[in-house]
C-alpha cells in the first residue's frame, strides 16, 4: 500500500552513487522539528513547571491526582510487588479495577526512577510535556515518510496533530489522551504491512505496539483501530487502488495475524481484567448523551487558543477538557477549499487516498455528534448514527465527542498536503498559491495555544512526609484525611500517592477517584468514585458549602457502621483542602469532625481522630 507523495524522477545528469550524506546533516530537520515541539510543550505546560509541588492544574485537579497517583503506584508494584491491573491500596474495602481505568501502565513503570527520584508531581509534568512534542514529532515523522515531500510540509502538520485544541484541552489532567503519538506509530506499521517478504517481522512488531499501547490509551488505540480500518476499506475500494489492494491482501492479512496473536499474548490478562475481572462495570460512568460534540463546536475556538483570548471563546462543551474539535471557521472553510485544490491537481491514485481521508473524517465527524444532533447546545430529537452504536462492545464506554480527535490527525494529513503543494518548487508558480498560503496562516494562527491554567494546591502535611501517620494505622491499616477523595477534593488519594513513591509501609484508603460499578458486579453500570455512603457527603458537604450540620446520635450510629466497614484505624485534617476551584472550606469540616468524634489531637501540621471500629463515634 502505498499512500505516499511520489518520489521525484531520476534525471541523467543525476551522479550514479550520490555521496553519503553526514548523519548529523541528516537528522538535523528532525532535531529542529523535536526542538520546537519541546519547546512548545514546556510553553503550554510551564505553569506546572515552575512550582510542580505547589501548583496543580486549575481545569481538571481530580485526574491529575488520580494519575499522579498511578504513577506512585507503578513504583508500589516495583518496589513491594502487587498486581498491576488491581489494588486495594484505593477504594477499600473493595479495591479498583485499574484495567478498566485508564492506568497508563507502562508509563508508570518506565517513569518509576523518576517518580521515586523526584515524586510523582515532577513525573506527571514530565509525561505531559513528553506526550505533547512526542505526538507533534511523531506525527511529523509520519507524514515526512508517508505523505509529503517537503519536511516543511510535514513539521507544519505534525506541530498542528501535536498541538490541536482538541489536545490541549486533554493536556488539562489526561495523560491517555495527550498521548497522540500512539497513532502514527500504529498507522506507520499498518501501512508497513503491504511489505512482501516482512508480515511477519512487522506484525510482531505491530503486535508490541498494540500491546504497549493498550496499557497507555487504550480509548485512543481503539479509535486509531477504527480510523485505520475505515480508511484502508475507503482507499482500496476506488479503481485506482483495487489490483494493488488484492496483491496485498495476503500479505496484510498474514501480519495482521501475527499482530494479534502477538497483542493478545501480552493482553490476554489485562484484557480478562478489564472485562471479567473484580469492580469490573458496563460502559462508563459518563453520560453519553452529555458528552457529546456540538455542530458548532466544530467552527468555534476553545478556551486555551489565541482566538479565546480576544474573546472568541464559547461554551459549547461538557467542560473544559473536553473541547476536541474546536478548529475555528477559518479553517474548516480552508480545509474544504484545500480538498477541491489538492483534489483538481491530484493524479486517480493520490484523490484515491484524498477520498479515503473525506470518508474517514465525515464518519467520524457524525460519530462525535453522539445519539442525537446538538446545535449551539440545544439537543434536538434528531436521531444519528451513534444511537445505535453505543450498546455495542467498547462504544458504551466511549464518549462521542472524543471521536472528533480522529479528525485532528485527518485535517494534519491534508494541511501538510496542501503545504506540500504551495512549497513545491518543481511547480510552475501559481497566482492561486499565495491567497491559500495567507489563508493557512489565517486559520492557523487563532488555534495557537495559550499555557494551561494553574492554581495553587495544597502542600503534603508534614505528618505524613515524616512518617508520623505510622503510629496511628497499624501494617494494613486504613487512613484517610477529610474529607474523603474524590474528583473535586482529591487531596487525600494525593498524598497517598506521594507516600507509595518513597515506599515502605503503606496504608490504604477508603474512596477515591476512579471509575468503578455503581452497586458491584459487571453487569452493574460504572459510576465515578465509590458508591457514596452518608458520613462521605456529611464531609464533603461541609468542604464544599461551609454547611454544618446540626448532628444526632443517628448520624454517629450511620458515621460508626461506615468506619466499620471501611476499617479506618485514623482520620486527619490538614491546614488546607484543594478543591476543584481552590481551597475548601476547612473550618466547616473541623466543626462538623469534632461534633462527629471529639476533640482532636493535633500531630505536626495536622488534626488526628483516633478511630476504633465499631466503638467511634461515641452516642452522646
Amino acid at each position: 500500500m502505498s499512500v505516499a507523495a511520489p518520489a521525484p524522477q531520476a534525471t541523467e545528469d543525476r551522479p550514479a552513487t550520490p555521496r553519503p550524506v553526514p548523519l548529523l546533516r541528516r537528522w538535523r530537520p528532525h532535531l529542529l522539528v523535536a526542538v520546537v515541539a519541546l519547546g512548545l510543550a514546556l510553553y503550554v505546560t510551564h505553569g506546572l513547571w515552575r512550582q510542580p509541588y505547589t501548583r496543580v492544574l486549575g481545569e481538571n485537579v481530580g485526574d491529575q491526582a488520580f494519575f499522579e497517583w498511578v504513577l506512585a503506584y507503578g513504583v508500589h508494584v516495583l518496589r513491594d510487588g502487587g498486581n498491576p491491573f488491581f489494588t486495594t491500596m484505593m477504594n477499600a474495602p473493595l479495591g479498583v479495577n485499574l484495567a478498566a481505568n485508564t492506568s497508563i501502565t507502562v508509563d508508570a513503570v518506565l517513569f518509576a526512577p523518576l517518580t521515586i527520584l523526584a515524586g510523582p508531581q515532577v513525573t506527571f509534568a514530565t509525561v505531559l510535556t513528553l506526550n505533547l512534542a512526542g505526538s507533534a514529532f511523531a506525527w511529523y515523522l509520519f507524514l515526512n515518510r508517508w505523505v509529503t515531500r517537503n519536511r516543511a510540509s510535514a513539521a507544519i502538520g505534525g506541530l498542528f496533530c501535536g498541538f490541536a485544541p482538541g489536545f490541549v484541552s486533554h493536556a488539562n489532567g489526561h495523560l491517555n489522551w495527550t498521548s497522540g503519538w500512539i497513532a502514527p506509530l500504529v498507522l506507520w506499521w499498518l501501512l508497513k504491512l503491504s511489505q512482501k517478504g516482512r508480515w511477519l517481522r512487522n506484525g510482531v512488531i505491530l503486535g508490541v505496539i498494540l500491546g504497549g499501547g493498550f496499557t497507555v490509551a487504550a480509548e485512543g488505540l481503539f479509535f486509531t483501530a477504527l480510523a485505520g480500518g475505515v480508511f484502508v476499506i475507503a482507499w482500496s475500494a476506488p479503481r485506482a487502488h483495487r489490483a494493488e489492494a488484492r496483491q496485498t491482501l495476503p500479505t496484510v492479512l498474514a501480519g495482521l495475524g501475527v499482530a494479534g496473536v502477538v497483542a493478545f499474548a501480552l493482553l490476554a490478562y489485562p484484557l480478562y481484567m478489564h472485562f471479567a475481572g473484580p469492580q469490573t462495570f458496563a460502559g462508563t460512568g459518563f453520560n453519553q448523551r452529555h458528552y457529546a460534540e456540538d455542530i458548532a463546536a466544530y467552527f468555534s475556538y476553545s478556551d486555551r487558543t489565541l482566538a479565546a483570548k480576544v474573546g472568541l471563546g464559547n461554551n459549547l462543551a461538557a467542560n473544559s477538557t473536553e473541547q476536541t474539535s474546536f478548529f475555528g471557521l477559518p479553517l474548516m472553510i480552508l480545509l474544504v477549499a484545500a480538498f477541491v485544490l489538492l483534489w483538481r491537481r491530484a493524479a486517480p491514485g493520490r484523490r484515491a487516498t484524498l477520498l479515503a481521508l473525506a470518508i474517514t473524517g465525515v464518519v467520524f465527524m457524525v460519530i462525535s455528534f453522539g445519539p442525537r444532533l446538538r446545535i449551539f447546545g440545544n439537543e434536538t430529537d434528531i436521531p444519528l448514527p451513534y444511537a445505535l452504536l453505543q450498546r455495542l462492545p467498547l462504544f458504551d464506554s466511549a464518549l462521542p465527542l472524543r471521536f472528533s480527535l480522529v479528525l485532528v490527525g485527518v485535517f494534519g494529513v491534508i494541511l501538510a498536503m496542501l503545504a506540500d503543494l504551495l512549497l513545491d518548487r518543481a511547480d510552475a508558480p501559481n497566482p492561486a498559491h499565495a491567497p491559500f498560503a495567507a489563508a493557512l496562516a489565517f486559520a492557523l494562527l487563532p488555534l495557537f495555544p495559550l499555557p494551561l491554567l494553574t492554581s495553587p494546591r495544597a502542600p503534603e502535611p508534614k505528618f505524613l512526609s515524616s512518617g508520623d501517620w505510622k503510629r496511628y494505622v497499624p501494617e494494613g491499616g486504613t487512613l484517610t484525611a477529610l474529607p474523603f477523595a474524590i474528583n473535586v477534593a482529591a487531596d487525600s488519594q494525593r498524598w497517598q500517592a506521594y507516600t507509595m513513591a518513597r515506599g515502605g509501609r503503606q496504608f490504604r484508603m477508603p474512596d477515591g477517584y476512579f471509575l468503578g460499578p455503581d452497586v458491584g458486579g459487571a453487569d452493574e453500570k460504572g459510576r465515578i468514585g465509590a458508591v457514596p455512603r452518608r458520613t462521605d457527603w456529611l464531609f464533603l458537604r461541609a468542604a464544599l458549602y461551609g454547611y454544618v450540620p446540626e448532628l444526632t446520635n443517628w448520624d454517629r450510629a450511620t458515621s460508626r457502621a461506615d468506619f466499620e466497614y471501611w476499617g479506618v484505624d485514623a482520620v486527619f485534617l490538614p491546614a488546607e483542602i484543594t478543591g476543584a476551584r481552590g481551597m475548601l472550606y476547612r473550618s466547616a469540616v473541623e466543626l462538623t469532625a469534632t461534633d462527629l468524634l471529639g476533640e482532636p489531637e493535633r500531630v505536626d501540621d495536622v488534626l488526628v481522630w483516633r478511630i476504633r471500629p465499631g466503638v467511634d463515634p461515641i452516642d452522646r
